[in-house]
């Protein structure tokens, strides 16, 4: 379908092209929406089980594949150089389908210790129900990646950058790891997307990103999507596709797909004008702290120039007292939007509190809450930059801040 992944062609190139192609039916040159649950077999000798599906198999049932979810799949790939792609309703769904899909009873895990708050909480809390072993490591400590590394060690799970505080993992040097202890190494890129990293160049099995973010980009669908090897892929389609139902609607495929097709464009503004952004607040008087990987005083400043080709649209920044400015940005902001999630046309920000993600998400302690506290301190805020002009959002910022 489409120009399918030809890595000759530009990034730009394929997000509007793979995966798509001209209507044969009607010539249009928009994907259609095929809203569809079944679809008439021509071929009366074709099996009703799921298991005999192949990526060449035609559409049965939109539960097992649907021609707009397979155009995104498509593209996803194509976008992360990878074989192959799978989405599903949701990025917890797509992370919860990589952990059940490649871990059994008796397995064990090394995991980033900070990680988008649903992962956090699904590898503490619900996998050891299952017999499953979990090791939380820091991952920008890639000896103590090492360290944690077993005999029954079968995944790898990194997240960079991690959410909430933007702390990097050397995807070459965990690779290297997780390759050496024969285990498969996958990655939260949701913060990065393709356009700044692809981690399957730096050795990644396996890539998921939350498509509810910077893909689909307009804060209107959830999705989840992972890309990978083939064979990995349609390992997770055959469990996680057909078993577990966390499905990708065909609207929200529609959605996502139209929105990634000026992701390469987005992500250079979202880039640039976070840049601005973090400068500025850098230097107003009412700020201790700014996190963004573009500035020199990020700690990992040097790894993101190697590992990111743009860097993303998320920054961080700590005050003195965080809880008396959230009640004034969430009365007084005029075009930030004080709200959750991230990656959208519009720029969204939350206070997230130390303390009680330490208790509740990420329940870390000793070394581990301390290089939390070392990004965080008691607090910041996460602010997604959107695509308005710099200065409107730091005139916005600005006014809020001498408030307090």
């Amino acid at each position: 379908m489409g120009v399918g992944s030809n890595r000759q062609l530009g990034p730009r190139t394929r997000a509007i092209h793979a995966g798509e192609g001209p209507d044969a039916a009607t010539g249009a040159s928009a994907p259609n929406l095929v809203m569809s649950s079944t679809y008439v077999v021509e071929d009366a000798s074709a099996g009703f089980s799921a298991h005999d599906l192949t990526p060449d198999s035609p559409f049965l049932y939109a539960r097992w594949g649907s021609p707009n979810v397979r155009q995104l799949e498509d593209k996803v790939a194509s976008l992360e150089g990878a074989q192959a792609c799978v989405c599903f309703s949701s990025g917890m769904a797509a992370a919860t389908a990589i952990f059940l899909t490649f871990l059994s009873a008796g397995d064990h895990a090394v995991v980033s210790d900070v990680s988008y708050a649903g992962v956090a909480e699904l590898v503490r809390e619900t996998l050891p129900r299952f017999g499953i072993e979990v090791t939380l490591v820091d991952m920008s400590d890639v000896d103590a990646v090492r360290k944690a590394v077993r005999d029954t060690t079968k995944l790898v799970y990194a997240e960079t950058p991690v959410n909430p505080i933007l702390r990097l993992t050397d995807l070459s040097a965990v690779s290297e790891i997780a390759k050496g202890a024969g285990a498969l190494f996958a990655v939260d890129s949701t913060f990065a997307t393709p356009v700044a990293t692809r981690p399957i160049e730096h050795g990644a099995d396996l890539v998921m990103h939350s498509l509810t973010k910077y893909v689909g980009g307009h804060g209107d669908a959830l999705g989840g999507a992972v890309a990978g090897r083939r064979d990995l892929v349609q390992r997770m389609t055959a469990e996680a596709v057909i078993h577990y139902g966390g499905v990708m609607s065909p609207f929200n495929a529609w959605l996502i797909q139209r929105g990634a097709a000026t992701l390469p464009m987005r992500m250079v503004a979202h880039s640039d004008t976070a840049l601005e952004v973090a400068r500025a607040l850098e230097g107003h008087s009412k700020v201790r702290r700014v996190t963004y990987p573009g500035l020199e005083s990020h700690p990992q400043h040097d790894l993101a120039k190697r590992q990111m080709d743009v860097f993303s649209g998320m920054v961080t920044f700590q005050v003195a007292d965080g809880p008396k400015l959230a009640e004034a940005m969430a009365e007084h902001l005029e075009i930030i939007h004080y709200a959750v999630s991230l990656g959208h046309h519009r720029s969204l920000i939350f206070w997230m509190d130390t303390a009680g993600l330490l208790e509740t998400s990420f329940k870390l302690d000793g070394t581990q809450a301390e290089s939390y506290r070392a990004y965080a301190g008691d607090g910041i805020f996460r602010l997604s930059v959107g695509l308005e002009d710099a200065s409107d959002l730091i005139r916005d910022l600005d006014r809020v801040l001498d408030k307090v």
